[in-house]
Formats: C-alpha cells, structure tokens, sequence
C-alpha cells in the first residue's frame, strides 16, 4: 500500500499503522552470528540499505527495514528535498542524492540492497539498474508500470541471482496462507469463478487533468521536476501529480488496479496457480461533461472499470472467470452468503465460487468464511498452510533483510518469479481498460469510433494481443529520450 493504509472498522488506520509498524519493528530483532555483549549486532551482520525515494510508503519501508538499527540505511535518494528531510536528519551520515544513477556509480561499493518506493513509472529503471549491479531489490507494488517491464524484471532475477521481493505485503500474511490452503482443500469443489473488488481509487480519477486544461505552475524549490517524470514524456509541474496523486494518471500510475490488485488478486494467483490468462475484456464508467456529451480525459484513469479475465482450469474443457470491480463497484451477493460479511471491509474483498460452495475473504485473505454458512456448520476441514512469516504481513521486510544475508535461492513470499507473473495479470486489466478508452476519427469526421471495446486474445508467451494489434502498444511503453 503506498502512503495509504488498510482502512475499516476493524483494522488498523494509517496513525495506528505507522505506530503498530515501528512497535512491530522492534519485535525483529537477529540473533548474530557472534553476539557481543547486550544483543549487540557486529558491523558484519548487518545489510547495508540504500533507499530510492523517502517519502510516503518508504516511510514505512525504511523504518521496517533498519529494524531500530538492527540494520544499516547507507546511502538516500528522492528527487523531493521535502519527502527526504526526515530520514536525511536520522542518517546524517548517509549520501543524499536526488538522482539514482549518480548513487549507484558513487556508492554501488557500499550498499548491498536497495529499496525501491518510487511512482510505478520509476519501478522498472531503477530496480535493473541496481540489478544489473548485482543488489538485492525490494520493489513497491505494483513491480512494473507495463507488462514487458514485469517480464524482464523475472528474468533479470535469475539472471543476476540477486533476492527479490515485492512490496504486497499481504503475500506474507497469515490470511493469504490459509484462505489459500482452504481453497486447495478442496472443501467448495472446483473454482470457477473469482469475484474481487475494492474501493479504490480514492484519489483523483475520471477528471480533466491539468494537462488537458493546460494549467501550470511553478516548480518548488526543493524537487527536481525533470527527475521525478524520470521514463515520463515531458509536461509541466502542477501539485496535483505529487505526491502520490500520480496513481490515477497513465503517465505515471496504473490506476485503482495497479494500486490495489498486487494486494487482492495474489491470493487466487497464489491458491488456484493462476497463469497466463488466456483473454481479457472489460467495461468502465463514463464521465458526461453535458447532456449527451461524454468527456474523454485520455490522461487520467476512469472512475471505474469491471475487468473480466479468463484462465485455463485443470479440468479440461473448462475455465476458470476472474472479475475485478473497482471504484466501489461489487459483484452480485451469491445466494448463501450473508452481506454485511462479504462485504464488511471498507477496502475490498474477494469471493472464491466452486461447484461445491463459495469462500469469502478481505485483502490479505484476511477473515475466510464457507458459504453456505448451514452447509459448512458442521464439517470439519483439514488444511495445512504454507509456513507463516515471521511477524505475519508486517515481517515482509524483515523477511527481505533476512533472505539478503542467506543470499541468492533464500526464500521470500513475493520474490519476482511470483510477482513479476502476479503483476502481469495485473496490468492486463489495464491493457484492457486502455484499449476500451481507445478512439478512433470516423471517416465522415462526425463523432469516433472505439475498436478496443471486445474480448482481446492473449499470447502470454509472446506478450502479444493477436486480435487487435493496437493494444500491444500497452504492453510496452516508450521512455522518454536520455532514459
């Protein structure tokens, strides 16, 4: 979750979580290999960090990371004097750079990880380029800005041999574990169908962007706005991109499904071993500037998109259907289930539908229940999940520091060979969305004419649509010249 937290009634809210985060941190401490003294850590067991970007969710990143100096943060880089000043002040001996590629040639000798909490546009560059130096890399969700990036990022992993880990934190959850061992259980028959929404985004999205209005303003003193748009094409400052209000524009985000879909679709990736899928479609909400005149902001996400993706079953013959809604859209309620169960989570939740029962569940996989409730009352199902992180979700990082000192082939619950293929599936969803946005003239000049709106085919082993050639042009982006 990026300088957002889990939000309702009975989860933790984003001062509850930053205060929970830090206490939790505290629980992490490592048993060196030669203890000296009170618990004191040797210089030789520790990793040494370098942190790309300082604000917002790398707040939370650091912090669980240096583990109250169990661990070293060596070297600093964000192109925003502001978002940095905090951890520039704790770790005064640590190089502050604004641009990655002048820490990387100056301090690659001195750090062995780095963490990588940028905009989604910014994930790919930095995370090969501190590969390609042989660092471990932490990356935020989502692990790419488009599907070529992804692909690449899982293949550099093997090739460079480094430990990996994606920032969905709820792919070390207890919730993730067993929602995903009862699924395997067998207890609801086979998966047909998968249900996912959320309430995001909340955040700007479905409006004219000041782009399009062409409004400008003033850059600040304190950042580097050529940095920040990075691989971007050029356009000029205004505060409604940063920070962290970039999520809903193409340019630099991926939208409510790049946001949230690393968080809910990871634990039926995960329990059915989802692959390529095999089509895509989808629809989304409509803006109307007047009566009769809808408003087409190119640049900005819509307000809301139903994505329906399919995958092969091992049951030959058959399919397994996996609808996302967001922008507060859900599914229908299953006859069986109640609903202010399933849809009791202010963020989101999921629905696994077999041919025996349904299993509910909240992000993270937090909170499964079998449905119908009468059915199941009585039965006892034995599961047996994967082992548990330590510390549950808030341990991601650690678990990260951790595989770091074990070295390449160490275990994390999301390291690029699972989540490069997870945030594939990811941002086929948006490939879909843009391709159903894309218009065309009609030749009488008089209105457009929008192709994409169809079922697209997908060739996932060649990363290629096969039956509308224009929406290949979303599977990889062109960068900006000089990146």
């Amino acid at each position: 979750m990026d300088n957002h937290e889990k939000a309702s009634g009975d989860t933790i809210r984003r001062r509850d979580f930053i205060k929970t985060g830090a206490l939790a941190a505290g629980s992490f401490m490592i048993v060196p290999r030669h203890v000296l003294g009170r618990g004191f850590t040797p210089p030789s067991d520790k990793l040494n960090i370098a942190a790309v970007g300082c604000g917002g969710k790398a707040d939370f990143n650091i912090k669980q990371a240096y583990n109250n100096g169990t661990e070293n943060i060596v070297a600093l880089c964000d192109v925003d004097d502001r978002q940095s000043e905090k951890y520039r002040k704790q770790f005064p001996n640590a190089p502050y750079y604004k641009d990655y590629r002048k820490m990387f040639e100056k301090e690659a000798k001195t750090f062995d990880a780095v963490i990588v909490t940028t905009p989604d546009h910014m994930h790919y560059p930095v995370a090969i380029a501190a590969m390609e130096l042989g660092k471990h890399v932490y990356v935020e969700k989502p692990l790419t800005k488009d599907i070529w990036e992804a692909r690449m990022l899982t293949e550099a992993a093997k090739k460079f041999k480094v430990v990996t880990q994606m920032g969905n934190q709820g792919s070390s959850s207890d919730g993730t574990r067993n929602t995903e061992a009862l699924v395997q259980s067998g207890a609801i028959g086979d998966v047909h169908t998968i249900e996912v929404w959320t309430d995001r985004p909340v955040w700007p999205q479905g409006v004219k962007s000041p782009k399009d209005k062409g409004e400008s303003q003033p850059v600040p003193a304190r950042v580097d706005w050529d940095l920040w748009l990075g691989t971007a094409p050029k356009r000029d400052y205004h505060e409604a991109y940063m920070p962290f209000r970039w999520r809903g524009y193409w340019d630099f985000g991926t939208g409510a499904l790049g946001d949230m879909g690393c968080h809910f679709l990871d634990v039926p990736f995960r329990a059915l071993k989802l692959g390529y899928p095999t089509s895509v479609e989808c629809s989304v909400g409509s803006v109307y500037a007047d009566f009769f005149q809808q408003a087409f902001f190119d640049d900005v996400a819509p307000p809301s998109a139903n994505i329906h993706l399919k995958f092969p079953s091992k049951t030959p013959g058959k399919e397994i259907n996996l609808n996302w809604y967001d922008g507060g859209m859900r599914p229908q309620l299953p006859d069986g289930c109640d609903y202010k169960t399933v849809f009791g989570s202010v963020d989101g939740g999921m629905l696994f539908i077999g041919t025996k029962g349904i299993i509910s569940a909240e992000m993270f996989g937090e909170n499964p229940r079998l449905w119908p409730e009468k059915k199941f009352a009585n039965v006892r199902i034995a599961t047996k999940p994967r082992a548990l992180v330590q510390g549950g979700w808030q341990g991601h990082q650690q678990q990260f520091v951790q595989a770091c000192k074990k070295g390449y082939g160490a275990y994390t619950s999301s390291s690029f060979d699972q989540s490069g293929p997870l945030t594939e599936i990811v941002l086929m969803g948006n490939l879909a969305v843009r391709s159903y946005l894309h218009r065309e003239a009609k030749t009488d000049g008089k209105g457009f004419t929008f192709p994409g709106r169809q079922r697209l085919m997908w060739d996932g082993a060649n990363m290629k649509i096969t039956n509308f050639d224009v929406a290949n042009q979303f599977v990889k982006r062109e960068y900006r010249t000089g990146w």
